[in-house]
């Protein structure tokens, strides 16, 4: 049986893949931010408020990555 790979070269400059990095990194500092707020905001609330809201104080940290990272 035979195999046909087909690759695909971009080919960038390095002010193109520098530019791609520092939108990867703003990226990834805006979901970290997302995040982090995201924590404090549900960890400043009571049990009783997260309870109205039926979230448990243990489903924080996964609902704040689903909130910046996406599921």
């Amino acid at each position: 049986m035979a195999f046909v790979n087909t690759t695909r070269v971009a080919h960038q400059g390095l002010g193109e893949r520098f530019a791609t990095l520092v939108a990867d990194l703003r990226k990834a500092m805006a979901q970290r931010a997302i995040y982090r707020s995201t924590v404090r905001e549900l960890k400043s609330l009571s049990n009783r408020e997260l309870a109205d809201l039926g979230i448990h104080r243990s489903m924080i940290t996964r609902m704040a990555h689903e909130a910046a990272y996406g599921k």
